[in-house]
């Protein structure tokens, strides 16, 4: 059973447009509770069903080594701003207003 945290952390991750991603870190401080460990422990028990790749470190790289390759995939398909094999953070990142764009500023 999926707790009143979890549930907060994947209704935001489900908000978060293609295209654009949000680091651990900032999904907890949008959510003013946890941290990037909590949230990533929320991901990886229940994050399965939402799309996990929009989820990502501080730096831009994928969750984890295993799972990098199928970032990338999502990542080119979403046209999501990359740096070689990472997300552009500066161009990404989504504050949780669903006025966000991919402008470059």
């Amino acid at each position: 059973m999926v707790n009143p945290y979890a549930e907060r952390v994947l209704d935001l991750v489900e908000r978060i447009p293609p295209g654009m991603v949000m680091s651990y870190g900032d999904i907890a401080e949008y959510l003013g509770e946890g941290g990037p460990r909590q949230v990533g422990r929320v991901m990886s028990v229940w994050g399965g069903g939402v799309p996990w790749w929009r989820v990502v470190h501080a730096n831009g790289t994928a969750a984890d080594s295993e799972h990098e390759q199928r970032c990338l995939r999502h990542w080119r398909d979403e046209g999501t701003p990359l740096r070689g094999d990472r997300v552009d953070m500066r161009k990404a990142r989504w504050h949780g207003d669903s006025a966000d764009s991919q402008e470059t500023p």
